[in-house]
């Protein structure tokens, strides 16, 4: 008998070891998510459709970066990166018009983000973005 409650208590012991190795597996693959590169959007909007090209820097949960497109032209950016969500804005200017252009998201995989695009409240759409 007692070597059958040894047994269990082993199997007990190797459970519990094995899924918190799971965790911690889980939790630092989940750290190492890294948003650094050049980015391909297809951005639909109510105002219409493009694909701009986004260069972001990740340090920590702070975003910066490039946005580039024929529509909205060049812009600098500022974000952040919590977990899975990813959120950057930055300023437009389209025809002597001003606005704060938000992108929110998130990290579908390290080659992919989807969200939503706001254009000042004006115009709002959905986008996906694979890395180059």
């Amino acid at each position: 008998m007692s070597h059958i409650r040894s047994y269990l208590t082993t199997i007990a012991i190797v459970s519990v070891a094995i899924l918190a190795g799971a965790r911690t597996a889980r939790a630092q693959a989940q750290a190492k998510i890294d948003v650094t590169g050049k980015w391909l959007f297809n951005v639909t909007t109510s105002a219409g459709s493009g694909a701009p090209t986004v260069t972001l820097k990740q340090q920590g949960d702070s975003l910066t970066g490039h946005y580039s497109s024929q529509t909205l032209g060049e812009a600098d950016l500022k974000g952040t990166v919590k977990d899975r969500k990813i959120t950057f804005s930055f300023n437009a200017n389209v025809d002597g018009t001003s606005f704060v252009v938000t992108y929110s998201g998130s990290i579908e995989s390290n080659d992919a983000l989807k969200g939503s695009v706001d254009l000042a409240g004006q115009a709002t759409g959905t986008f996906t973005a694979k890395r180059q």
